[in-house]
């Protein structure tokens, strides 16, 4: 069954894909291609029953309970950034700086200073999308463009190459490797520069090949309101509630939750402080930026606050199901024998430690569709293998993060899905910019890394 067992893995793949490319919906097309794997790796005595109710579904609700209310979170303070003004004086703001012109770059920053201040992916993906919309709009640049410009921006160089990134892809290989989060500064500041460099390259041939077409932003029921120009903040106010997060989510993880006894968390909920304190962070400091902005735009919300809020409720459904689908897909995937044996075989390749290391993270993280998921379960296999070969454990770190951020961002990975329905586009609209500039750079890009760190740089 081995053979038959790869062929459906991959057969289930392609279905997936394939399906999600035609527009259908990922949470009917993810669990028929997991049960089209689990026949080819169990055979009719797959138990469809048991694997779809208890397996994918045990992913499926995982993903709710852990994420939604970062989700929900993440819709309203969406929501009050853009009836407020907020969104609008930013992008404002950065017409007035950069140009109309430079949208996609206002927008790729605006991201990028939000991820490496450690919010939360998804919640880039909601904060920035009102501004990106105003942006986008005004510059008359092709909506499609959005979802590679947050691609660029949060999944790829601020959440795995900069040195001292909070994100968990940067974080994870400290506990494999003894080393911090600033790991190969040198290396990971080059690896930033390619994939900055490629992805904005990438976005602005796309941009201009676009114009020369004739096609500008394009019909859309954006729900986005621009209000006049006596109803803005001023842009002191306008970033108050980002700022907020940034600073209480630093505040919190970094110097009052390292600080608590979570001694009640193992004995009573069977977890670790350090387990869910990044989270906590997050929400917490997201209520209390949203609580700002309600406060101090009292007048302005008077009569429509409670339409909004439930707007906003509504709008963090379907991104947060599309996600849980796909994640339920994954769970079924790794569950499969088939498994194990791919997860040994790519973990063999010990002739060249680095390019193993390369190959093995972005194997794994492309079949569970998560870059920390693959990149944990590479690490535990073979963090210690990579050890012994007496290579600089800090080159060992940054090669790993970096190659988490490859194959992970095939068509199924959940930030992709959420980040394409948040803008309304589909994976016929705009996967292929978010396939370049956070798939085939990042790759290409830690391949370079390899060559800089096989010659001996390990700075």
């Amino acid at each position: 069954m081995t053979a038959l067992g790869l062929i459906g893995l991959f057969a289930a793949i392609a279905f997936l894909v394939v399906l999600a490319f035609k527009g259908h919906s990922v949470i009917i097309a993810a669990p028929l291609a997991a049960m089209i794997a689990v026949l080819f790796s169990y055979g009719l005595q797959g138990h469809f029953m048991a694997q779809y109710t208890l397996t994918y579904m045990s992913g499926f609700a995982n993903y709710a309970k852990s994420y939604f209310p970062i989700y929900l979170l993440g819709a309203v303070f969406a929501k009050l950034m853009d009836v407020t003004g907020c969104a609008t004086a930013i992008a404002k703001f950065f017409s007035e700086k950069l140009g109309t012109k430079r949208a996609i770059l206002s927008v790729v920053i605006t991201c990028a200073i939000l991820t490496y201040g450690g919010v939360s992916l998804f919640v880039v993906a909601f904060v920035v999308l009102p501004v990106a919309i105003i942006l986008f709009r005004e510059a008359n640049v092709p909506k499609r463009l959005i979802p590679g410009c947050i691609a660029l921006g949060a999944f790829t160089f601020t959440m795995t190459a900069l040195p001292g990134s909070p994100q968990v892809q940067n974080t994870i290989p400290m506990t494999y490797f003894g080393t911090d989060s600033w790991a190969a500064p040198g290396l990971g500041i080059i690896a930033a520069a390619i994939m900055f460099a490629g992805g904005m390259v990438w976005l602005t041939w796309r941009y201009r090949k676009a114009v020369k077409k004739g096609e500008g932003y394009g019909d859309h029921d954006d729900n986005v309101e621009k209000l006049p120009d006596d109803q803005i903040p001023n842009i002191v106010m306008a970033f108050a509630p980002i700022v907020i997060i940034l600073v209480l989510n630093l505040v919190l993880s970094k110097v009052i939750y390292p600080r608590m006894d979570g001694a009640y968390l193992v004995e009573q909920f069977d977890t670790t402080l350090d387990a869910n304190s990044g989270t906590w962070s997050v929400l917490l400091a997201m209520m209390a930026s949203i609580l700002f902005m309600i406060f101090v735009n009292l007048k302005k919300l008077k009569g429509i606050f409670v339409g909004k809020i439930k707007d906003a409720a509504q709008e963090s459904l379907m991104p947060l199901i599309n996600s849980c689908a796909v994640v339920g897909f994954g769970s079924i995937t790794k569950a499969l024998p088939i498994f194990l044996i791919i997860q040994t075989f790519v973990l063999s390749f010990t002739a060249m430690p680095l390019l193993s290391e390369v190959l093995s993270v972005n194997v794994l993280c492309g079949m569970t569709a998560s870059a920390s998921g693959g990149l944990g379960a590479a690490l535990e296999a073979m963090g210690d293998t990579f050890l012994s070969y007496g290579i600089d454990p800090g080159v060992l770190h940054r090669v790993a993060s970096i190659a988490s951020g490859g194959l992970d961002n095939l068509p199924y990975n959940g930030a992709t899905v959420t980040v394409l329905a948040l803008c309304g586009m589909t994976h016929k609209d705009s996967y292929l910019d978010m396939f370049v500039v956070a798939m085939v750079i990042p790759i290409v890009t830690s391949l370079i890394i390899v060559v800089l760190a096989s010659f001996g740089m390990a700075i």
